[in-house]
């Protein structure tokens, strides 16, 4: 309607502004001011009521000014479908601008602007885990948090690497950290644990946060084992220990300095001795780190087990909501994390079984002939390997019913999923040296087929051949063939 080009020249004839949609209504239905503004609303809250009794209205109106119902019809759909993320005018220039200003920063400044974005987010777990996986994504290396590194809230240290904040970490309050970071910025890094305790402020810093910094992961630079911290010695834990050494050595040096004899000796104090402190399991070291940062952090348990569950299965836990469809045929893995019986309303018990994998989290839920049968092989803390299928409801047309067909352990599948490459390569790329980076790879630990498909774009014409050599086939090699820019499927025999 050549009318309307005086509000939609300047958004090249779509209505993008709220202001746009007032004043259309006016122009083509008579409509008056408030009834825009009624319409505004109406359509931003998604108010179906009022809606149906303005599209009666605008219809009217609109066809009494010569308009096509047709024609009318094309507009107010939409500006149905807009209405759901329109702005006012304003407010779309003020996103655009924080847009314009953060997209420069995340460019120019990608380890900066991403740490605070984390620390934005320090308390929403969701939230971290999509940034932390977003940092990889760029390259960008995020570190657990370290004694002498780290700041209260996300940071990144002199190597340009993101570090955890200490006040990130449960059990460690503000007080604690401020003492931790005014004295390391008055005298400098801590170079031992025993140069943190005769240092730091005893009162801020107890016992409680010095072992959960330990835990986390935050005195790993000093080459402790972790473990030590909480190794019980003399019914008390070293960290016990630790702490009345430090405030005996703070104690004495309290007292010379009061004292009115500049001739008195310092008392010598002994260092608690380090623990023969029995390791703990990897499994058991990672969740308590999880447990103290809210997630993996130095490792996953899920680590050894990469190509199995990303190239050798067809769905992740994020994705396993929107797969629930008849005829489909789904493969999962991860790490049981939590499972619960419950009794249903006719008295039968079914489980939820909470499933984690480098994605996030999958509830799935067995009833029936899925619990009877596979319930028990659902064990928390185990990584399993699943295999199901969704078939049409014989009782319930509208529903679809889900049906386990495996449940086992992912060790057992371990090496013999993902275990076969097929490497795309164009020819007139000439990119061969790819092999010889292939053959440097330390990680020997499984190696699989190789299969090359040479591409010819001119002709059209490929060919495929097989590596005499088998190579390793593990997330290392992934990295490589990404860095080369070479596309690449993973298969199982």
């Amino acid at each position: 309607i050549p009318c309307m080009k005086q509000y939609l020249e300047e958004t090249y004839g779509v209505t993008v502004y709220q202001e746009q949609v007032m004043l259309l209504s006016r122009l083509l239905a008579n409509f008056t001011r408030g009834e825009s503004d009624m319409l505004r609303k109406a359509m931003g809250k998604k108010q179906i009521d009022k809606m149906q009794k303005l599209k009666k209205k605008f219809m009217e109106q609109g066809q009494q000014n010569g308009h096509a119902e047709a024609t009318l019809n094309k507009i107010w759909e939409d500006w149905e479908k807009f209405a759901s993320y329109a702005f006012n005018k304003s407010h779309a220039t003020c996103y655009s601008w924080v847009a314009y200003q953060t997209a420069y920063l995340k460019a120019h400044y990608p380890a900066e602007y991403m740490a605070g974005v984390l620390s934005r987010n320090l308390t929403a777990t969701d939230k971290i885990r999509k940034v932390m996986d977003e940092c990889k994504r760029m390259g960008l290396s995020v570190k657990g948090p370290d004694i002498n590194e780290s700041n209260e809230k996300f940071g990144v240290n002199q190597k340009g690497e993101i570090r955890f904040g200490l006040a990130a970490v449960k059990g460690v309050g503000v007080n604690a950290v401020t003492a931790i970071i005014n004295e390391r910025n008055a005298n400098g890094p801590y170079k031992d644990i025993y140069d943190f305790v005769e240092r730091v402020n005893l009162s801020a810093c107890n016992r409680s946060a010095i072992e959960n910094l330990a835990m986390a992961g935050a005195f790993d630079s000093f080459g402790m084992m972790r473990e030590m911290f909480v190794f019980e010695m003399f019914d008390s834990s070293w960290t016990d220990l630790l702490v009345k050494y430090g405030q005996n050595i703070q104690n004495d040096k309290n007292s010379l300095q009061l004292s009115l004899f500049g001739d008195l000796e310092p008392i010598e104090t002994n260092k608690p001795p380090f623990p023969a402190a029995e390791p703990w399991s990897r499994l058991a070291l990672l969740n308590k780190e999880k447990e103290l940062v809210t997630m993996y952090l130095s490792a996953h348990p899920l680590d050894p087990y990469y190509m199995e569950i990303v190239h050798g299965c067809n769905t992740s836990c994020e994705q396993f909501k929107d797969r629930e469809e008849a005829g489909k045929k789904l493969t999962m893995a991860g790490l049981v994390t939590k499972v619960t019986v419950k009794m249903s309303r006719n008295g039968r018990p079914f489980t939820i079984v909470e499933i984690e994998d480098f994605s996030g989290k999958a509830e799935v839920r067995l009833f029936g002939r899925n619990n009877d049968q596979w319930a028990s092989k659902f064990i928390e803390g185990e990584a399993i390997f699943l295999k199901l299928n969704y078939t049409q409801s014989r009782y319930n047309p509208e529903r679809v019913d889900m049906n386990i067909e495996e449940v086992s352990p992912l060790e057992s599948k371990k090496g013999r999923m993902a275990n076969k490459l097929l490497i795309y390569m164009n020819v007139a790329d000439k990119n061969f040296d790819l092999f010889k980076s292939l053959s440097t790879l330390k990680d020997h630990s499984r190696k699989g087929d190789l299969y090359v498909e040479f591409i010819d774009l001119e002709t059209r014409q490929s060919i495929r051949v097989h590596s005499r050599n088998r190579y390793p086939i593990n997330r290392e090699t992934m990295s490589v063939l990404e860095e080369w820019g070479v596309k690449y499927k993973v298969a199982s025999e």
